[in-house]
């Protein structure tokens, strides 16, 4: 019923035999097959856990055990480049299994979203597994999808981070948390997504301008957090996993356990972090470090196949420290500081306790999603969530009151959704949808500061409607989108009459898509999307007032801002012409009608807690236009080799001046080496997946932008290099893996012109992590 991107099909063959319990004479063949190609793949390890038996597929992907009891066995396949599949199967007869893995992860194939196809067949996406958020336990959920072609950061020092995707950030792009849009204080640099990695087994990112029913005004961009659906296996089973961080000496604990039954299927996820001062190479960052405590909880349950019910719940809570050298007390010693190599207030000494400046979040969702089958061609789905955000930021303060918030903000967020899917005998699919968000965001009194967003309640109503048809070589996609949103604001004015000055807004957006997806040959396609989108200026980006203490910077909005309007065109070719080569290519333009951005004034405010630099949000006609080129190839089926390039470039056309803070040009590379075939050390003990890798980040200077459109010119090119060594331990009822990596080995000197700690301080230098993961 349910279609996955890795699919499993169970074939029994031949006979059936009459298995008795001590029957060992059954025999399990198969045939591995790359999904997206639909050709043999050689060298894949095959494990029966239970057992710890393994083989290798022979040059035709096919494999064999003989001589195996009848009983319940639990099934590991690995190969190079992919992610490893693991499965159930009850074996007691002589059994034929026919395997498709998702080898490439420019795969043809469509994106899933908890275990539900979507209409992105052709959407440019790509996708961050279960395993790379394993082994990079150390990331926040930004920083996990960084090395994809595209992505970059906009950050405010080591552990805040924020995801750009071909140059939009912020409003302009939505991020689903479980198929809910995350909803929170999420307008500044200085907010990272409130949502623990280890809650997912994917991430992907979407980059085409085919995202119409997931929310109006993204401009065509989506981070898709999916946890996938509970499997029908009805053992319990769960994992436990623990990573150390040299450069801050950070401790992450994660533990998952779930089972199915049916009555109702079950997972419970939770995590713990806790990070001291980071290091840069000559130098503490003093008062960077990070604390997290994560919980959530998803339940799942079916219904004589036609009802699927789902329950999800979550708890975030972090606390952030904030650079304390970002933070300057007069004019001069902030100008000093933009020209200092080293930052004020830095320690000789590592320094554990997070003090102001400093943030503490908390973010809880509850969510209910129900979807009925009606029959084979028609469903209809109902979502009802709900989400608290509650954000305390900390200044330096005198008279004892650093521990009173500078600023207090809670945002309750309601949301439903109902979309009606149909899937028509021609090849035509055609769903309708309406999403709703009310949203009550509220400054907490008792901080003394005027607040720098003021209190609001907004309404929101969307309709949408998409029309796909998929038949022979040709895949193409319609959508349209209509959006209705109020906004009551309550401002309080910057004279000192301090009047309340409130504001009634009413913004109507609409979007549109064409998408049409053209199969070459079985191994070649060309996708063309065009996309016409209108966006609502942003809450902030009309009334911020103030000091954003986050990012060390005063920020104002305008209330003249008009309706954003954008046209972005992509067009991607990908070419995969065997399980071991995969090209991707992308091109895309953007025009922007009123782009709004903010940019960096000729001024520094001194007010009573510092001086700071001046941020004002404008409005112009802009340009956004790049290519992100991604490639792989697996070589002796032991060497697999990743290269990744993302060129952009903005421009803003009315005063025909570069865009400030788009994303440098970078370029990624790895190359991994894997022993083929899976080791026995002992009876009942095997090592599989041996792999050794290094990687590179060349990014380079934004040389395009003027010295005077920012306070400091931008950094120079660098490059970093990582090494990572790792292995998994296969047990009969345990899987441990096993990982060292090192992030910057050659303890590289280098400021990130999207980091805007770049004015005060270095970025982090050498670190070690080390970590275990254990399987049951």
């Amino acid at each position: 019923m349910f279609s996955r991107i890795i699919k499993i099909f169970i074939l029994i063959a031949c006979t059936v035999i009459t298995c008795g319990a001590q029957d060992c004479t059954l025999t399990i063949r198969g045939k591995v097959i790359d999904e997206a190609t639909s050709q043999p793949l050689s060298y894949v390890n095959v494990i029966i856990q239970d057992l710890t038996n393994s083989t290798s597929t022979d040059d035709n992907g096919d494999f064999i055990f003989s001589n195996i009891c009848a009983g319940d066995f639990h099934f590991i396949l690995s190969h190079i480049g992919c992610e490893p599949e693991e499965f159930h199967a009850d074996i007691n007869q002589d059994t034929t299994l026919t395997i498709y893995l998702s080898h490439s992860s420019t795969s043809l194939e469509s994106v899933l979203i908890t275990g539900v196809q979507t209409d992105n067949n052709n959407q440019s996406f790509t996708s961050v597994s279960r395993k790379t958020i394993e082994d990079n336990s150390n990331d926040n959920l930004s920083a996990l999808i960084e090395k994809e072609a595209g992505v970059h950061l906009i950050k405010n020092g080591s552990g805040i981070a924020k995801p750009v995707v071909q140059g939009l950030y912020g409003n302009r792009l939505a991020i689903l948390n479980n198929g809910i849009i995350q909803s929170g204080q999420q307008w500044g640099n200085d907010h990272s997504p409130e949502i623990d990695p280890f809650s997912a087994d994917r991430i992907t990112v979407l980059k085409g301008a085919n995202a119409i029913q997931y929310g109006g005004g993204n401009m065509g961009s989506v981070i898709l957090v999916e946890p996938k659906s509970i499997g029908r296996e009805p053992h319990l089973h769960g994992q436990v996993s623990y990573a150390y961080e040299t450069n801050g000496r950070g401790h992450t604990l994660n533990a998952r356990v779930g089972k199915y039954t049916p009555h109702i299927a079950w997972r419970l996820n939770g995590t713990l972090k806790n990070y001291g001062d980071r290091k840069a190479p000559d130098y503490f960052l003093n008062n960077t470090g990070i604390k997290e405590a994560n919980l959530s909880l998803q339940l799942e349950k079916s219904w004589n196949e036609r009802l699927f019910v789902e329950v999800y719940l979550s708890r975030f809570n972090t606390t952030l420290g904030v650079l304390r050298g970002s933070h300057i007390g007069n004019l001069t010693d902030l100008e000093l500081a933009f020209a200092s190599d080293v930052p004020y207030f830095t320690e000789p000494n590592y320094d554990s306790a997070i003090e102001a400046p400093k943030q503490k979040v908390a973010h809880h969702l509850a969510k209910i999603q129900a979807k009925y089958y009606f029959d084979d061609h028609q469903t209809i789905e109902l979502v009802i969530a709900s989400q608290a955000n509650d954000r305390k930021e900390f200044d330096v303060r005198r008279g004892g009151r650093t521990e009173r918030p500078a600023l207090s903000l809670t945002q309750y967020t309601l949301n439903t959704k109902m979309v009606y899917t149909k899937n028509y005998s021609d090849a035509w699919k055609l769903s309708i949808g309406n999403e709703n968000i009310l949203t009550d965001n509220t400054n907490n009194p008792g901080t003394g500061i005027l607040p720098l967003i003021p209190d609001y309640f907004s309404t929101k109503a969307g309709f949408y409607t998409t029309l796909s048809r998929d038949k022979n070589r040709t895949h193409i996609n319609i959508g349209l989108r209509y959006d209705y949103e109020n906004q009551d604001v309550a401002t309080i004015s910057q004279e000192l009459t301090r009047d309340i000055i409130r504001y009634n807004n009413n913004f109507h957006t609409v979007g549109s898509v064409i998408g049409i997806e053209y199969d070459l040959s079985t191994s070649q396609s060309l996708t063309f999307n065009t996309g016409y989108a209108t966006r609502n200026p942003g809450i902030n980006e009309l009334y911020s007032a103030g000091l954003h203490q986050g990012v060390s910077g005063i920020e104002e909005g305008s209330v003249d801002l008009k309706t954003e309007k954008a046209i972005k065109n992509t067009l991607e070719y990908k070419w995969l012409p065997s399980a071991n080569f995969s090209l991707s290519t992308l091109l895309y333009h953007q025009h922007f009608d009123d782009y709004i951005f903010l940019n960096p004034q000729e001024e520094f405010r001194l007010t009573i807690r510092g001086a700071f630099p001046v941020f004002k949000y404008e409005q112009t006609d802009a340009n956004i236009y790049g290519i992100d080129l991604s490639t792989q190839v697996v070589m002796s089926n032991s060497i697999f080799g990743l290269l990744r390039y993302s060129y952009i470039k903005g421009n803003d056309t009315t005063n025909d001046l570069p865009l400030v803070y788009m994303p440098p040009n970078s370029l990624y590379g790895s190359l991994t080496y894997r022993v083929a075939k899976a080791l026995s050390l002992s009876q009942g003990l095997k090592l599989d997946e041996i792999e050794f890798s290094i990687d590179n980040r060349l990014v380079f200077n934004q040389g395009h932008l003027l010295e005077t459109q920012d306070f400091v010119v931008p950094p120079p090119t660098y490059n970093l290099i990582g090494l990572k060594a790792s292995s998994n331990i296969i047990l009969p009822h345990y899987k441990i893996r096993l990982f060292v990596s090192v992030d910057n080995f050659l303890n590289t000197n280098y400021r990130d012109y999207l980091n805007r700690q770049r004015y005060f301080a270095d970025d982090t230098g050498i670190s070690i992590i080390a970590g275990v993961n254990v399987k049951f």
